[in-house]
């Protein structure tokens, strides 16, 4: 009989110890998946901050030569 529970105990172990594993794997996917979205999400605001910073540069010197063409007009 105590044989018996030994092995009776010692597959119930077992079989936890892989439900364990697989619940370790998905996490991990799961994390994984997480922080390659997380990298895509960066890089996709990276460009649109290039981009924005170009627009307004080109506006502040569109601005600045228009002020000078005003000045150069008047004066």
């Amino acid at each position: 009989m105590q044989e018996k529970d030994l092995i009776h105990l010692l597959v119930e172990i077992r079989d936890l110890h892989r439900e364990h594993l697989e619940e370790y794997r998905r996490v991990t996917q799961e994390s994984l998946e997480l922080q390659r979205r997380a990298v895509r999400r960066q890089e996709q605001f990276g460009r649109l901050y290039r981009k924005d910073l170009a627009a307004w540069a080109l506006l502040v010197i569109a601005s600045v030569l228009f002020v000078d063409w005003l000045c150069g007009c008047f004066c």
